[in-house]
């Protein structure tokens, strides 16, 4: 039996959302099919809009029920200092009941990632996430080198990805000014006016296809 895929994501500029739909893509490509989902906002429509927020996808809103449903899933999360965001945060806190009867232990889940900048903590949100899969007993599928060594190890442009998985950039960064303007004036906000590159979109379409292929390797009831 092919293993049920779940995407879910959260997005607030659109890039996580961009990178959900290239590693859907990949999934495809790989002979499967996967259903995208994302996670419940938090912040209200005034707070979105002084954050420059992008219009809101059409896709379902996951519950915590939603993964119980799947065998593997692919996560997209925005960077907070290093951290998940807060709704990712809100999503988890409501798993407890299914912790409670392991319901999702031994699922299996990749993840992909956005930060502001390349210094913003990509690595250090993988690393923070596996906590909550740990606990969860969900088996962590990384990206590796194999199938996405050249892209990225890729050095002619600035883009995000790792062996961890797929990631993208943001914010465009550097302003010149005069030296004595403060660094807040040297930097571009939290406006997300950096789009989503097509190596960054090619590494989340790997994913997706690696993924998938690699759960396919593994019998499902």
């Amino acid at each position: 039996m092919a293993p049920r895929i779940a995407i879910v994501f959260y997005s607030l500029h659109g890039h996580i959302q961009t990178l959900a739909e290239a590693a859907a893509k990949g999934v495809e490509i790989a002979g499967g099919k996967a259903d995208i989902f994302q996670v419940a906002e938090t912040f209200s429509p005034e707070v979105l809009q002084k954050m420059h927020a992008a219009p809101k996808a059409d896709y379902p809103v996951a519950s915590a029920q939603t993964l119980l449903e799947y065998d593997g899933f692919l996560l997209g999360i925005p960077t907070r200092y290093g951290n998940m965001p807060a709704q990712w945060k809100a999503f988890w806190d409501r798993t407890g009941g299914i912790w409670a009867k392991a319901g999702y232990s031994g699922k299996f889940a990749g993840i992909f990632v956005t930060s502001g900048t390349p210094g913003g903590g990509q690595e250090s949100t993988f690393l923070s996430a596996m906590s909550t899969l740990a606990h969860h007993g969900i088996i962590f599928v990384p990206l590796g080198y194999k199938e996405a060594n050249e892209y990225i190890t890729n050095l002619d442009e600035v883009h995000g990805g790792s062996p961890w998985g797929a990631g993208a950039y943001a914010v465009s960064i550097v302003i010149p000014v005069p030296r004595l303007e403060s660094a807040a004036d040297r930097i571009k906000g939290g406006d997300g006016s950096r789009a989503v590159s097509g190596l960054e979109k090619k590494i989340a379409e790997i994913q997706g296809q690696a993924f998938f292929e690699k759960l396919s390797k593994v019998k499902f009831d």
